[in-house]
């Protein structure tokens, strides 16, 4: 096997960007891997391969991975909403929307405003059924 390299490490985050785009999510994850084992504080490779995870339906570390950008960078509106789809799909949208609201508040992008809107005005955020209103979100 070829030694790995700065430069191969690059090579490998844009093939990864290539096989996303091109709906292979698990080979992008399976060369973000050895990305993220030599560069683990890299943010835009952990955000590449949580949305690799997400497409390829790996919830749980597409969470943990959105989590970990989040943790660098509390500011990204885009890893929120990311977030808040994740958690959506998990049958978890009382959390889901908390990131929803951030990302439009963050970010007034059309699709985030949506988001936030669409879970507040379905029911999923002011409270749940099994969960008193007064209770924080």
């Amino acid at each position: 096997m070829p030694e790995s390299s700065p430069e191969t490490h690059v090579i490998d985050f844009r093939a990864a960007e290539q096989l996303l785009a091109a709906r292979d999510p698990r080979g992008a994850i399976r060369l973000l891997d050895s990305v993220i084992a030599a560069h683990p504080e890299n943010t835009a490779a952990r955000l590449l391969r949580a949305r690799s995870f997400f497409l390829a339906a790996q919830l749980r570390p597409a969470e943990l991975e959105f989590q970990i950008v989040l943790e660098r960078e509390p500011d990204n509106a885009f890893a929120h909403f990311a977030l808040g789809r994740t958690l959506e799909r998990a049958n978890r949208p009382w959390e889901a929307l908390r990131h929803f609201r951030l990302a439009a508040a963050l970010e007034p992008r059309p699709e985030f405003i949506e988001a936030a809107r669409f879970a507040r005005d379905t029911g999923n955020g002011d409270h749940a059924p099994d969960r008193p209103a007064s209770d924080p979100e």
